[in-house]
């Protein structure tokens, strides 16, 4: 175990500090236990530990001293990045892979097409070190020997490296919302932002893409009339980078025909998944990390997400005792847990075993208990009940936008709303429209770097306020 800490205590502190910023972990073991730890060593170590372990069992795959499983009849790989605050105000990019066996369930129309089973790799690195550490992750999924592979993504350059690496005969499909996106940019440009024929345009497009001959779409992007638009040259320019974009990827924008195969046309579960174990966790206020303490959470951050923490967990153990006995016996060779003889990622409840309790340990102190140790009925010690899924269309699953509206001397919430825009670039106009007349015209309005755009621009320029709009990530 990390330190002095016993096996019980090591696990709860990394446990917490994956899902909590460090001060409130510690608070709430201190609370419950009344234990007081360091913030972040344990987390760091366990963290650390199990990136070796997944570097140990990809040399080991690579080598071919471990059997991959098999892979299912239909896999999805989808692949994207999102940005994480690192000290000195840098920004760095946090690549993920989210890999699933896709399924199909009847419905009352078409089938209704699921990706199961999820698993999650993320790192902190550049794109050939990516492409390499995922592998192991992969080859457990059992992606070699898959029927079919459907690499749904944004189609990034880097996401059809790491593909090709993999899978070259993958099935590359562009994530249909980020087509839509692309559409709804181009009908926004010509008609303007929030126009009626701008919204009905995009709708009708989107549902010809999506059922019927892609080039339909690709002639009516072609015949945008931009000469009576608001800025014609902004959008012919647009009007222009959205069909060169589409056209070069006409073989991953075949949507009736991926449809009818059964497979995935859209990359939610890669996009949940940066929210999930990347931005939930990395992104709090006023976080900045250093760059060498990302990954370890990161790799803790995969395995809790995916509800994998036991089989981890164990591991993580093994390779710790080992590198501690490699300590005491310098001269002895160490070796790290053989992934035939763990218990399979997938396991869903594996109670450790672990050795001897070590003696008491000296980092710690144990204040007097001020509140009672919790009773076995006690709610905390309930089994945790699975989220039910909310009520959603059998044709689309989508996420939603909330915007909020802040007075800045008050600091009061004026408005607040949902959408399912596609980016914060269609979101200035409905917010200003909403905050209530008799509060007035603000008189300057601050946006981040996802609302820089023309859209938001015109917005404010027609209310008179003055924007102060951030143009990207670095200051």
């Amino acid at each position: 175990m990390p330190g002095e800490l016993s096996p019980t205590v090591a696990e709860g502190v990394a446990r917490l500090g994956t899902w909590l910023p460090f001060g409130q972990a510690v608070r709430l073991l201190e609370f419950f236990w009344g234990i007081v730890v360091s913030e972040s060593s344990v987390r760091r170590q366990a963290g650390a530990a199990y990136v070796a372990v997944q570097e140990a069992e990809r040399q080991q795959i690579e080598r071919g001293e471990v059997a991959v499983p098999p892979g299912p009849e239909v896999q999805q790989l989808s692949l994207d990045g999102a940005m994480v605050p690192l000290v000195g105000g840098n920004w760095g990019e946090v690549k993920t892979a989210v890999i699933g066996t896709v399924t199909t369930r009847p419905s009352r129309e078409d089938p209704e097409v699921q990706t199961e089973d999820l698993s999650y790799f993320s790192r902190l690195a550049e794109v050939a070190t990516f492409t390499q550490e995922v592998g192991g992750e992969l080859a457990l999924r059992g992606i070699q020997t898959a029927g079919t592979v459907v690499a749904v993504s944004d189609g990034a350059p880097w996401i059809q490296g790491v593909v090709d690496t993999y899978r070259r005969d993958a099935v590359r499909v562009l994530n249909f919302p980020h087509a839509v996106e692309h559409l709804h940019a181009a009908s926004q440009a010509t008609w303007g932002m929030g126009s009626d024929q701008a919204r009905t345009w995009t709708a009708t497009q989107a549902h010809t893409l999506k059922h019927d001959d892609p080039e339909e779409v690709l002639a009516a992007v072609r015949q945008l009339p931009v000469s009576n638009a608001p800025d014609p040259g902004t959008a012919a320019a647009i009007r222009t980078s959205t069909l060169t974009y589409l056209t070069t990827r006409r073989d991953q924008i075949q949507y009736p025909t991926f449809r009818s195969l059964g497979y995935p046309i859209g990359s939610g579960a890669v996009e949940s998944a940066n929210k999930l174990t990347v931005e939930a966790r990395l992104k709090g206020s006023g976080m900045h990390w250093a760059r060498a303490h990302v990954n370890s959470l990161l790799a803790l951050r995969t395995v809790a997400c995916a509800d994998r923490w036991t089989s981890a967990w164990l591991r993580i153990c093994q390779h710790l005792r080992q590198r501690r006995q490699a300590r005491r016996h310098p001269h002895a060779a160490p070796t790290l847990p053989h992934p035939a003889s763990l218990p399979p990622l997938s396991a869903a409840a594996v109670k450790p075993v672990v050795g001897r309790t070590p003696p008491r340990p000296t980092t710690i102190h144990r204040p007097p208990r001020q509140h009672p140790p919790l009773a076995r009925h006690h709610p905390l010690h309930r089994q945790p009940r699975h989220n039910q899924a909310s009520s959603l269309s059998r044709k689309y699953l989508a996420d939603t936008h909330g915007q909020v509206a802040v007075d800045h001397g008050s600091l009061l919430i004026v408005d607040a709303s949902l959408s399912n825009h596609p980016n914060d670039h269609a979101e200035v106009e409905p917010t200003l429209a909403a905050i209530p007349p008799a509060l007035g015209t603000p008189a300057a309005a601050t946006r981040d770097a996802g609302y820089f755009g023309p859209a938001t621009r015109e917005a404010l320029a027609q209310r008179g306020i003055e924007p102060y709009i951030a143009t990207g990530r670095d200051p």
